[in-house]
């Protein structure tokens, strides 16, 4: 691959870390660029009360001089502030075994109790510290470093909830572009639709107090791209494939979608396929995206439009019926400190994901050890592109 990266923490452990390997030498990196994404993800209505410990911040530890990457690996951190209320449930060297906060009830749609089958864990703890949303903060890190090379080259990433629940926001966004949603977002849930988020803002409220949680609905969008990225010859170097899977990563999404997605399989033909049409200039264009700027696992210029559905979350403040594996005996379900909704959360973490995603195909296609080299690269690339469209441009000729 291209580029890669690893990450490492508990929820309660130290601080996370994370190692990139792959970037390409001369990349700016601003640590507020990073920092501003991690302070989205910490937003949204419906959080709890651990966002208000944290305050996530970088710590660049290597792979940077003067604020460029030298082509070494970069090493990040985030140290988690609530660290100082666990030292000792969550010690890394001492021996024994926790006295308190001992988890064997495990949550229904947690990881707890196929993680504890899986590692043969006793204390579910040891499941959950890592299995927790906590780790995406690393992630959106990672993901915005990876926006910082998309942004050198013109591509931008926004992303945005479009529903909670089943409260729905209206679909204006279709045919605006990535600045005017972004301008439009709302603060509370970052949804455009200002009237649906009141709606939204309202459905959690009537969660939490029945003690319950709420899902919901993200769209990420990315414009800019170029023609050509991923590949339809292997089924692993398809790029939807690798997007859906990045997306699917994300603790909680259990749905993804690109362009009409499911909605496609009520259509027929004629009203699912962008049809193809000459510009003013000879060249070819589309007046529909329907397909979501992917055809055949390849980007074909259009918007990149992709949907992801998050469930409610599974700690519930109300729990539900669980089996204690200390006891066997019948049980409710553990309860841990957690959000009501995390759908605003999740949508940042989205797009951190698809910035991953995409930066790795952009350095596939058009490879390099510095900025220079990719920039060269790229400008070549679209020369080519350009006399491939346009029948009339004398570089089609020879």
């Amino acid at each position: 691959m291209a580029i890669r990266f690893l990450t490492a923490g508990e929820s309660h452990g130290p601080a996370l870390v994370g190692i990139i390997e792959g970037l390409p030498a001369g990349l700016s990196v601003n640590e507020e660029q990073i920092n501003r994404w991690l302070t989205r993800r910490q937003g949204g209505y419906g959080r709890g009360k651990r966002m208000s410990i944290e305050a996530d911040r970088v710590r660049f530890l290597s792979g940077l001089r003067f604020g460029k990457t030298t082509g070494a690996p970069l090493a990040l951190l985030i140290e988690n502030r609530d660290r100082v209320n666990w030292e000792k449930i969550m010690p890394l060297l001492a021996s024994g075994e926790p006295e308190e906060k001992r988890i064997t009830a495990p949550r229904p749609g947690h990881a707890d109790l196929p993680g504890g089958i899986k590692y043969l864990h006793g204390d579910l703890r040891d499941v959950l510290e890592r299995a927790s949303a906590r780790e995406t903060a690393l992630r959106v890190a990672v993901g915005a470093v990876a926006s910082l090379l998309l942004d050198h080259f013109s591509i931008k990433t926004v992303s945005f909830v479009s529903a909670i629940g089943a409260i729905k926001a209206s679909a204006p966004w279709e045919k605006w572009d990535a600045v005017q949603i972004e301008q439009a977002r709302g603060a509370s849930l970052y949804c455009p639709d200002r009237d649906a988020e009141k709606k939204m803002i309202k459905e959690i409220e009537r969660a939490g107090e029945g003690g319950d949680s709420l899902g919901g609905v993200f769209e990420v969008h990315v414009e800019g791209v170029p023609v050509g990225l991923g590949s339809y010859v292997h089924w692993d170097r398809r790029l939807d494939a690798a997007l859906a899977g990045a997306l699917m990563s994300i603790p909680g999404v259990k749905g993804v979608e690109i362009g009409l997605g499911f909605g496609a399989a009520e259509k027929k033909g004629s009203q699912v396929h962008d049809q193809l049409f000459l510009d003013d200039k000879g060249g070819l264009c589309r007046r529909t995206n329907r397909a979501g700027g992917l055809e055949g696992g390849v980007t074909n210029g259009e918007t990149i439009v992709l949907r992801a559905a998050m469930k409610p979350i599974p700690t519930l403040q109300r729990p539900l019926s669980s089996v204690d594996l200390a006891t066997g005996l019948p049980c409710t379900a553990a309860v841990e400190r957690a959000d009501i909704c995390a759908v605003p959360a999740a949508s940042v973490v989205g797009e951190a994901a698809v910035a991953w995603t995409i930066a790795g195909a952009f350095l596939e296609k058009f490879p390099g050890d510095s900025i220079r080299e990719l920039e060269t690269a790229y400008r070549n690339y679209q020369n080519m592109v350009e006399g491939y469209l346009y029948k009339n441009n004398d570089k089609n000729k020879d």
